[in-house]
């Protein structure tokens, strides 16, 4: 499968986007044919894009990147609920040219323990003065929700009712483990991310994969 897509942040846009770069092409076996023309890999990548983007349940907390293989497109990455995984895939499989679509796009487990944590991580990063720009609501958890709702509220409910509007670092919580995908401006903000997310209270891990605008990789920070 080559992998063609990853989810960027594109200068301080107001909605997030996907592009299609050559460091982000990953060659990870063989493409078996038969396979598209380039004009139509174009295409296609470019309405799957546009598609997925327009997911209006795609939140911050979850995650979502797409590969080819021959002419299947492959979905993958995290669902917080199970009618993102469904909505994802309606949303691709009447593209033209696409075979097939094989979901693999992983549902989140339902865990009280993972939204209080979901919760926590949020507060931690937004509330940050520096990371304030990565976020349209530029405010904690409860103004994201709603008035008058606080963490203890959020945390109830999270995973049904979240934060709306463009967030550029997505917090993935599985298990009580976390994971922070998203592209930032500069190092000193992926190692701020980093750092709020494992101050956290109840997370057993973090694993930042927060990458650096033009940067094609970066190391994991624990």
């Amino acid at each position: 499968m080559i992998r063609l897509t990853r989810r960027v942040f594109p200068a301080l846009a107001a909605s997030l986007v996907f592009t299609l770069s050559a460091p982000t092409v990953i060659a990870q076996e063989p493409t078996p044919g038969p396979t598209w023309s380039q004009e139509d890999t174009v295409r296609i990548v470019q309405q799957v894009q546009k598609k997925l983007a327009g997911l209006t349940n795609l939140g911050v907390f979850d995650w979502l990147t797409f590969g080819i293989h021959g002419k299947t497109l492959v979905l993958k990455g995290f669902a917080s609920r199970p009618t993102l995984k469904s909505d994802a895939e309606r949303a691709v499989k009447g593209i033209q040219g696409i075979d097939a679509v094989d979901n693999q796009i992983e549902v989140l487990p339902y865990s009280p323990m993972d939204d209080r944590i979901r919760a926590e991580v949020y507060n931690r990063i937004y509330t940050q003065p520096s990371l304030r720009k990565y976020n349209a609501n530029q405010g904690n958890l409860g103004r994201a929700i709603g008035p008058g709702a606080g963490v203890a509220l959020a945390a109830g409910g999270i995973t049904n009712s979240p934060p709306m509007g463009f967030h550029a670092i997505h917090i993935i919580v599985k298990n009580g483990n976390v994971t922070l995908y998203g592209v930032v401006l500069n190092q000193m903000d992926s190692s701020i991310a980093g750092m709020q997310a494992n101050s956290a209270p109840g997370a057993f891990s973090v694993d930042n994969d927060l990458i650096v605008q033009g940067s094609a990789s970066k190391p994991k920070e624990k």
